[in-house]
């Protein structure tokens, strides 16, 4: 049986990595940070096992863990969060926690470091993204991933190991976080309330949970490329705005939409697409799902959370 290591799974990737780990039969070890507020999410399930350390703590996990483990997926980021973003200690700490899940990954006999990367590492690009493109990123957060993803493969390959950079694009689906665009407007909307949004203008690729979660799995095995850096997003791209009218007419076609009614920020990025020529040619990966697809589950998902909470409340 393949057994797995994950940090940062009670993230919206990081559950539907799970999940599709779970599908496969595969055993994991979940390395979640004791604080976390969403670990009462994860999936209980006899093939995983939830460890709690910190990012900072992650050799003290060697002990707890067999090994004779195949691969770490290194999904977790401590500042990931808007406000942390350009905090140059916080995002500089990542890099250190990065180099010692490699170091773990390897005590615990994984043959495999699949890291995740950011769009954030190419700051404001033109035309679509791939691992050729130039990178100049310019939030301290975006420095730390380009820096993690290189330190990160000089490592693994010092230690033996298959290395891949998974640079992961906007992703939404079930378990994100409360304060991406999606989920605010979920949450405004659902409410009859309306959101206030930028003109939605940018030229924007949105990938869902579920194919991410299938690449990352597809990255694992023999096919993938080491040393090789992956973009992932669906491939298509369209209007901001086109994308938030598809999330109100799910929910109510009548309710407003606030375009405008906020600026954009200094440093807005007006155009992101991925090139998925590599995804699809390594791997023989193509998209299961469109946006739409993707959002009556993401709604659905987020409806039963609210009622669930309701009931709580009562």
């Amino acid at each position: 049986m393949t057994k797995l290591i994950v940090t940062g799974a009670t993230g919206v990737i990081g559950h539907a990595v799970l999940e599709s780990c779970l599908l496969r039969r595969q055993e994991v070890y979940v390395i979640v940070n004791p604080k976390s507020l969403r670990k009462k999410n994860l999936p209980h399930d006899p093939l995983i096992h939830i460890l709690e350390f910190d990012l900072s703590e992650l050799k003290f996990a060697a002990d707890v863990i067999p090994h004779t483990c195949d691969v770490f997926y290194h999904l977790g980021w401590s500042g990931s969060a808007a406000a942390y973003r350009n905090n140059v200690y916080m995002q500089t700490a990542n890099i250190q926690y990065t180099l010692e899940a490699v170091k773990l990954a390897q005590v615990c006999g994984c043959h495999t470091f699949i890291g995740a990367g950011s769009q954030a590492e190419y700051g404001r690009a033109e035309g679509a993204l791939n691992e050729e493109t130039p990178v100049f990123p310019e939030v301290g957060y975006g420095v730390a991933k380009l820096c993690a993803g290189q330190m990160s493969r000089l490592l693994a390959h010092q230690m033996g190991m298959k290395h891949i950079w998974a640079r992961i694009l906007s992703v939404y689906g079930p378990y994100d976080g409360e304060n991406t665009l999606i989920m605010y407007l979920l949450r405004t909307l659902l409410h009859r309330q309306k959101p206030a949004c930028t003109k939605g203008e940018q030229i924007w690729d949105y990938v869902y949970a579920k194919d991410v979660a299938n690449i990352l799995t597809a990255l694992g095995e023999e096919k993938s490329v080491d040393g090789k850096i992956y973009c992932i997003g669906s491939g298509q791209a369209k209007p901001l705005k086109d994308y938030m009218k598809t999330i109100r007419d799910l929910i109510d076609p009548s309710l407003p939409l606030g375009l405008g009614e906020i600026p954009y920020s200094e440093r807005q990025v007006q155009y992101l697409l991925a090139d998925t020529t590599a995804i699809k040619n390594d791997l023989g990966y193509t998209m299961q799902y469109s946006f739409q697809e993707g959002m009556k589950e993401t709604l659905n998902w987020y409806k039963e959370k609210l009622q669930n909470r309701n009931r709580h409340d009562r």
